[in-house]
């Protein structure tokens, strides 16, 4: 009787050791998930980031071409004959500044009156057609596991990153003071300080549809440039 008790308890002991060990193999599994999740966010929002920097970039990049002419193509020279001066155009121009896109309500300070003036508004910039001129390099020099067809692996990266979007927008701040840096070998020379026209840009990088973005982050700076 005494020996059918122990039996009895033993495998009572057992199934609820089991049952412990399988609530805690199922809470790891919890935990791991949520982790890789909470990385895969974290990442996403990271790569979001820099592409609202590289939004930033590109606005800088347009307000020189205009006013010191864009590189041409056949000489990789200036086309002095292309330069206008940036300045900040109607709202009612056709297509110049959509105060309805996710972008520019992320900025809150922002005015919303009809008459609000820019100098331009680039929207829906894809990302990977920023960057197609690398994935097009047979020498992309991407880390890649020998194991894992080179194709594959590209065609992995490039529908990754095909899911980030850019935008930017530029203002007009009017006149600032304009300080060129530095010093050189010449005796006499040095810093100097004259008139330059500031420049507020704002930027977002986005993750998903333009119109409707899983994440968005919004970037603002000012620059000063030289007339």
């Amino acid at each position: 009787m005494k020996n059918n008790k122990q039996k009895g308890f033993a495998m009572v002991l057992s199934l609820v050791l089991l049952l412990a060990m399988s609530l805690m193999g199922g809470a790891l599994i919890v935990i791991a998930s949520s982790d890789h999740q909470s990385n895969n966010s974290s990442d996403e929002y990271q790569q979001t980031f820099y592409v609202a920097e590289t939004a930033l970039l590109q606005a800088q990049k347009s307000l020189i071409n205009k006013m010191l002419g864009p590189i041409r193509v056949d000489t990789g020279g200036r086309d002095y004959d292309g330069r206008i001066y940036p300045t900040n155009q109607l709202s009612t121009e056709p297509n110049l500044l959509d105060q309805d896109t996710p972008c520019y309500k992320s900025f809150r300070n922002l005015s919303r009156d009809s008459n609000f003036r820019a100098v331009e508004h680039v929207r829906e910039q894809s990302f990977l057609d920023l960057l197609f001129p690398i994935f097009n390099d047979g020498n992309a020099g991407l880390a890649i596991n020998s194991s894992i067809d080179n194709s594959t692996a590209l065609s992995q990266e490039q529908e990754n990153i095909g899911k980030y979007f850019y935008e930017f927008f530029s203002v007009s701040s009017g006149t600032s003071e304009y300080k060129g840096t530095g010093v050189s070998l010449k005796k006499g020379s040095g810093t100097s300080q004259r008139k330059g026209t500031a420049y507020k840009i704002y930027g977002c990088g986005m993750m998903g549809n333009p119109n409707n973005p899983e994440i968005i982050v919004p970037l603002e700076t000012l620059i000063v440039l030289s007339h």
